[in-house]
């Protein structure tokens, strides 16, 4: 069940959510979050920006990315994610303009919202992933850990 205004004023309250600064726009069935600095997206140019706000979600909530209809209806797409449980830290967000204009956005602005859901039961695990505690725009880590065997067990066709 996504969380209503009341709701997540409540989780605010109650600890199980934190945003911070303060100073996001809570919306009816969401939180509108603030780009981190000025950006001008050329077209079909990609760009990675953060939000200024970190977040602290709980174990007993998850979060849903959406970019802003205004923002799409200029030809923006963002590549948004999931944000688990127990995540903490600011947001980045994959930003890439298909139009055929520039889009402009000042720091401070509001470009996407950020739905929240109530878990039926608390996850058992919380989030503990490369991204924890991200400040800023953090690019991708899905190489920082090689998955691949050690070359020498490979040519002697050990496992180790």
């Amino acid at each position: 069940m996504v969380l209503s205004d009341k709701e997540i004023s409540s989780a605010i309250k109650n600890g199980e959510l934190r945003i911070l600064p303060p100073e996001f726009k809570l919306n009816p069935a969401g939180v509108d979050l603030r780009v981190d600095r000025n950006i001008q997206l050329k077209p079909k140019q990609h760009l990675l920006v953060a939000s200024i706000e970190r977040v602290e979600l709980s174990h007993r909530i998850v979060g849903f990315l959406h970019l802003r209809s205004s923002l799409a209806r200029e030809g923006l797409f963002a590549s948004l994610a999931l944000v688990d449980p127990g995540f903490r830290g600011q947001l980045t967000v994959s930003l890439y303009n298909s139009g055929d204009s520039a889009v402009n956005l000042a720091k401070g602005e509001r470009f996407i919202q950020l739905s929240l859901l109530r878990l039926g039961k608390p996850a058992i695990k919380e989030y503990v992933g490369r991204y924890q505690n991200s400040s800023g725009v953090v690019a991708s880590r899905r190489r920082k850990k090689s998955h691949m065997p050690k070359m020498e067990s490979v040519i002697h066709g050990s496992s180790g």
